[in-house]
């Protein structure tokens, strides 16, 4: 079995925010997508608005109609704060701030428990100023703690991602909350490949090889060394074959989601476009190891 055949394929609705979600549910669908990245926000199953059971309910009946699994993912950019980008974070000076993005999160996993999704995906925010490191850490472990214990009891993983420019940024970072929260199960981990391309030293197929026996939730585009931008496949510099590789080979078994925040003023196209160009990558690397 070739690796684009063992993977289970998603897109994310932050790519297509122009489109009603039973909208873009359907067409994830149509195109034979396996699974949806469904990020909570205002258009796509606000987490704030009234009776968010009976509209998460709606929406679990939407996906098993139409054959979907789904990962929750909570990187919606003016959800709690409509001035501050990603505002409040789990390392926001003020408590109350805190305490309202970690309640977003407990939301999220009862979101996602209701939806049988199989991980909630979050990340730690920027360090604020004037914020040391030591204080930094420890606010996001007292914020993540209740946060934790709720993905326990509801059996669905926490996977957080290691963003660039966030105190969190890197697998190093991962593993250093992992091992100062004691290595709870219900923690996992958010690898996006592209992520990997732009900070981490190893190449995209070494780190998901490392990162395989805490993977959770993976988001793949392409991107450049050294520049956080999220690219269409073809537009970066990243060899896939390799990638897809390495994933098949963890036995990973989640969603590996297509995540294109800034394009969906093309998002119907770009997810067509992005299953073939993934349905079509070859079972080994064209470019050779230094491309990576």
């Amino acid at each position: 079995m070739s690796n684009r055949q063992r993977l289970r394929l998603g897109y994310g609705t932050n790519g297509l925010t122009d489109l009603r979600l039973d909208d873009a549910l359907g067409l994830l669908a149509d195109l034979g997508y396996d699974g949806v990245g469904l990020t909570l926000d205002h258009m796509h199953l606000d987490p704030l608005a009234p009776d968010l059971a009976a509209r998460t309910a709606r929406v679990a009946h939407r996906l098993d109609a139409l054959g979907l699994t789904a990962t929750v993912e909570t990187g919606a950019r003016y959800v709690l704060d409509p001035r501050r980008k990603h505002g409040p974070s789990l390392l926001d000076a003020d408590a109350e701030g805190r305490a309202a993005r970690t309640r977003l999160l407990i939301t999220a996993v009862q979101v996602a428990a209701d939806l049988g999704a199989h991980a909630v995906h979050c990340f730690s925010g920027i360090t604020p100023p004037g914020t040391d490191d030591d204080t930094a850490w420890q606010r996001l472990q007292e914020a993540l703690a209740p946060v934790l214990d709720a993905a326990a009891a509801a059996d669905v993983p926490l996977a957080i991602e290691p963003e660039p420019g966030h105190l969190l940024a890197t697998l190093a970072d991962f593993h250093h909350l992992r091992t100062s929260l004691g290595s709870p199960p219900s923690l996992g981990l958010t690898l996006d490949i592209g992520h990997c391309q732009c900070l981490e030293p190893e190449p995209p197929a070494a780190c998901v090889r490392a990162a395989a026996p805490w993977l959770r939730h993976v988001q793949i585009e392409d991107m450049r060394h050294g520049v956080h931008e999220h690219l269409p496949f073809g537009d970066g510099e990243i060899d896939f074959p390799p990638v897809l590789e390495a994933l098949a080979d963890t036995g990973y078994q989640g969603l590996t989601v297509v995540e294109l925040p800034r394009h969906s003023h093309a998002g119907p196209e770009l997810a067509r476009s992005s299953l073939e160009f993934l349905q079509a990558v070859p079972a080994t690397s064209t470019k050779g190891a230094s491309a990576s």
